[in-house]
């Protein structure tokens, strides 16, 4: 079972975030809270998948970020936004986080969302992550030299890289491409190593910008 912690400022999403997701036989909603509760929540229900709301008036989601990734044993984190331009997204994203997922999303994909989460995949729809990266011009510069490092990668690395960008766990990679899991995990560590990011996640941000996540952007013949 895949316990869950949803945060939100608003009780009607709360609520229904938790009627949908203990809907499925594999997850449940142990705890709901409002932000200034969050961390203690957290804390008590032992969740492995925090749905954090990215903007809250009474504690900002980003601070609730840090102080949860700061617990000894902190859960995965993914953060809740309305539209798909929220410029604090990229920063939660590089601040840990997971992925992302707008409020709107279809509940009947929220389960396998959380499943993928609970995995150790990435959570973050390509439509949206382009409109996060586009609605920053000023990190452009700083994102080209970073694409540049695409050309270290392998042919199996960028099929990798975009396995992940898609949400994959590393099981679901090796069963994708028949791979063991440890030679997943060998290449994710090269990827992660060559591309000199810290985390998958910022990994899938990396393919989203360079355009692999296109048709026929970076897939191998495999």
């Amino acid at each position: 079972m895949i316990r869950v912690v949803v945060v939100d400022d608003e009780a009607l999403v709360r609520s229904g975030f938790e009627l949908i997701l203990n809907a499925a036989d594999d997850v449940e909603v142990v705890a709901t809270a409002v932000g200034a509760d969050a961390v203690d929540t957290v804390r008590k229900a032992c969740p492995e998948v925090v749905l954090l709301d990215i903007r809250m008036p009474d504690v900002d989601g980003l601070t609730v970020l840090r102080a949860v990734q700061a617990l000894p044993a902190p859960p995965v984190v993914a953060m809740l936004t309305t539209f798909d331009t929220d410029e604090y997204v990229l920063t939660a994203l590089r601040s840990g986080a997971a992925g992302f997922l707008l409020k709107d999303t279809d509940p009947a994909q929220l389960a396998q969302l959380v499943r993928t989460l609970a995995a150790g995949g990435v959570v973050m729809s390509p439509r949206a992550s382009h409109a996060v990266l586009r609605g920053h011009p000023a990190l452009d510069t700083a994102a080209d030299e970073d694409v540049a490092r695409m050309g270290r990668l392998t042919g199996r690395e960028r099929d990798v890289l975009v396995l992940i960008a898609e949400g994959l766990s590393n099981g679901e990679i090796g069963t994708r491409i028949h791979l063991s899991v440890g030679t997943v995990k060998d290449h994710v560590s090269a990827i992660l190593s060559k591309l000199r990011v810290g985390s998958r996640v910022q990994a899938a941000l990396l393919a989203q910008r360079a355009g692999l996540l296109e048709p026929g952007g970076g897939r191998g013949g495999h």
